[in-house]
């Protein structure tokens, strides 16, 4: 069963709707990016223009945190990002385990960002017998079969999914057995959980189809305004 909810409560009690805790994600980003400029403030048009909101958006957001900002000032561009990362549970770095190593699952294990963000890459799974064995990352590539008692010794709590579609489900049901409530899931299948398991699915694919909309909208566009 796929459990859907629309918000989510932090460690404190905070109930922050869902869509706006994926917007936080997008306004620690700013706000990353600001304090690496050396700016100390920030003002709500700004930030906005940043992450891609309106003003009111982004302050009714910041608004289920308790934070308002200063009038005249703005925000505190460190404050700001600390409460942010507080929120979002980024002040404790979380184990994660990518499993699946082809030419995506590769790449996610090279990429540095996530430890810059609060994520270590503890263990990299696969079950081709030509992977197993070979270093990734700095980290050798374990077997599958083994992900249970690796999940337990490294104390994964997040689980990357970059698999060929059939065998998702499989991956998912043994990250769920051993403890695991919280998956990524790049693999094109909708996968099924139990209650208190969140998915996170992210389909390139699909991405591209929705742009390949919006481009063929353009064109549409243009060729009306050339025969106007």
């Amino acid at each position: 069963m796929v459990r859907r909810r629309s918000s989510s409560r932090c460690d404190d009690g905070l109930v922050v709707p869902d869509a706006t805790v994926g917007r936080l994600a997008v306004y620690l980003r700013a706000l990353s990016a600001l304090g690496e400029q050396g700016r100390a403030t920030t003002s709500s048009e700004e930030l906005a223009a940043a992450a891609g909101v309106n003003p009111a958006k982004l302050r009714k957001d910041l608004s289920y945190l308790g934070t308002y900002g200063t009038r005249g000032v703005g925000y505190d561009v460190a404050v700001l990002t600390d409460e942010i990362a507080r929120v979002l549970g980024l002040t404790t770095h979380r184990a994660v385990a990518l499993i699946g190593i082809g030419n995506l699952g590769h790449a996610l294990a090279d990429y540095a960002g996530f430890a810059t963000r609060g994520f270590h890459i503890a263990a990299l799974f696969d079950a081709a017998p030509v992977r197993i064995g070979t270093t990734v990352a700095g980290l050798v590539v374990r077997d599958v079969r083994d992900l249970g008692a690796v999940v337990l010794s490294e104390r994964v709590s997040i689980g990357v999914i970059a698999t060929p579609a059939d065998a998702a489900q499989g991956v998912c049901d043994a990250l769920v057995s051993a403890g695991v409530t919280s998956i990524l899931n790049f693999a094109p299948v909708v996968l099924a959980v139990p209650s208190g398991v969140d998915v996170r699915k992210v389909d390139l694919s699909i991405e591209l189809q929705i742009l390949s909309f919006h481009e063929q909208r353009k064109a549409a566009g243009a060729s009306l305004e050339a025969i106007g």
